[in-house]
Order: C-alpha cells, then structure tokens, then sequence
C-alpha cells in the first residue's frame, strides 16, 4: 500500500500524463473489452451512425483512463482539494428532508467519477454519509476501496447487512448512498426488467425495497463532467413517500433519471460493463416484470 500512496501523491499532470498513455494502451494495443463496448453502444443508439458510435467510444476510453487515475488519487487527496473538483452545486432537496429529520436514499450511477462523488458527500450532504459496498474478491483492492471512501468520515454499510445495520443506525440523520445501475448479477437478487436504452434491461429491485420498507425519500446523484478532473454534483428528487407496499416508483424513476444522463453525454458512462447479460432469467429467483405485482418465480 505504501508504493501506492507514494503512485496517488503524484501531481494531477503526471497522472493525467500516465492517463494519456494508458489510452493508447487500452485502445489500440490491448483493445480492452472493445467488442463489448461496441456491443453495448451499437444497441443503446441504433440511430446513432458508426462515426458517431466510435466518436463516443474513443472518448469513453479516454474519460475511463482518467477515472483508473483519479480513484488512485484518492488515497491522499486533501479535502479541499476534492472540494473544488467535486462540486455539490445544488443540495437543495436534500437540505429540504434535513429540515424535516428525514433520513434518504441517494441513487448514483456508474458516472465517471462516481467514486469521487461518493468521497465527497462526507463534506457535501447535510446529514452523515452512508454508502453501501459489495465486498470485493481481492483483499487488497477492498481495502484500498474502503481506505478511500470512508477518508471523511463516510461510514460503510455491507450490501448483506443492510436491514439490520438500518435498524441499528435508524436514529441517525443521514443520507444512504447506493450506485444501484450494474448487472443484477447474484441469484438471489431480486430483479425488475423494463426498457431502457432501447433494450430489456434488469435494475435491483432492493433499492425500490428498501425505500419502500423506510419510507425514505429518494434522491438521484445527477453528476457532470465539467472538464477534465472537474464534476459538478446536483441532488435531484425522484420519489417520496408515502409509497404503496407494491410501488415500483423508485426503480422507474432511477431508470428514467440514468438513460436521461447518459443521453445528455454518452461518454460518460460505464460502457465496459457487461450490462445486458441474460442469466438467472429464468432460475429460481424473483423477477418483477413491468409495472406489475412483484410475484416469485
């Protein structure tokens, strides 16, 4: 860990410098998860010609270099330094439910820089900042993902221990982070499946659950990449209570709220996910379809 430090208190020019040459790498030479990235691009825009697609896709890499670099910078970015280039710039809806005691939800995305975003809310929310994690395979990039995150104060919550850390921590006013846009990936997830970006696509039906379950007011992370190195944050609204036992609102919000972001800039987003995979479609789990009654497969 101790090289890595001394690799994060590099300047930004150097990294950025390092960023540069780690394109030329990914792009041409290694071709990191190209069909993949075409794929998933190719089918989100069928409108889009293949200039455009590949105009969006270069800078994608570019924007995806970047964010391997920044999240290195973590490790000892000061605070105010953070604060300048991961600007909060409206809060209001968020200093709204502080005014009435109301704990919330906030829904991010897999928009670069996503992490910084969520190192940042320690200084930025009104009320503490909570985010939950799925813990990593790697011991050593799970350490290096909570070093990072809980710097400022953050406080990290197991995806597994959810309910009964929400429980235990239930008089606390604060803010519960959850970048909830990937794969539905484990098979006890519950899924929902709607259209987005042009495709069928499965979102986690926990978040919807979980504020649902609280009666927490949600809020969506809608970041933007000023320029290199510098976001802009603003907290929007998507969903309050009092919500139905069987309200599907947050999902579809999300949902709304992401393809929204990502049409205003594509190259922004996650590209290199495999977001469309198709298993446990048809296993032993729970799939809700549409705007009906979730039900047990």
């Amino acid at each position: 860990m101790l090289f890595v430090r001394l690799l994060s208190s590099l300047p930004f020019w150097v990294l950025y410098a390092f960023s540069d040459f780690l394109f030329v790498v990914s792009y041409y030479l290694v071709r990191y998860r190209r069909k993949m990235v075409w794929k998933n691009l190719k089918n989100s825009f069928p409108e889009k010609t293949p200039a455009e697609l590949q105009k969006i896709e270069k800078q994608f890499y570019r924007n995806l270099c970047d964010y391997a670099l920044e999240m290195l910078k973590l490790l000892t970015i000061s605070r105010e330094e953070l604060a300048k280039r991961m600007r909060y710039t409206d809060t209001a809806a968020a200093e709204k439910f502080k005014a009435q005691n109301q704990s919330v939800f906030i829904l991010a995305s897999h928009h670069f820089n996503w992490e910084w975003l969520l190192v940042a809310s320690s200084f930025s929310y009104p009320f503490q900042s909570d985010f939950i994690y799925q813990p990593q395979h790697s011991k050593f990039f799970n350490r290096f993902s909570l070093l990072s995150r809980t710097r400022f104060g953050a406080f990290p919550i197991k995806r597994d221990e959810v309910a009964r850390v929400s429980v235990k921590r239930k008089d606390i006013l604060r803010g519960i982070a959850i970048v909830a846009d990937q794969y539905p990936g484990y098979k006890k997830d519950k899924k929902y499946s709607l259209e987005f970006l042009n495709q069928e696509t499965l979102f986690f039906y926990g978040a919807n659950q979980l504020a649902v379950l609280m009666q927490f007011p949600v809020l969506f992370a809608e970041i933007h990449k000023v320029k290199r190195g510098y976001y802009e944050v603003k907290l929007v609204e998507i969903a309050a209570p009092p919500y139905d036992k069987n309200s599907h609102v947050v999902v579809e919000q999300y949902a709304k709220a992401v393809e929204k972001l990502i049409r205003e800039d594509p190259t922004t987003w996650l590209w290199s996910h495999n977001r469309w995979k198709k298993r446990h479609l048809h296993q032993d789990t729970v799939i809700v379809k549409g705007s009906t009654t979730p039900t047990s497969a």
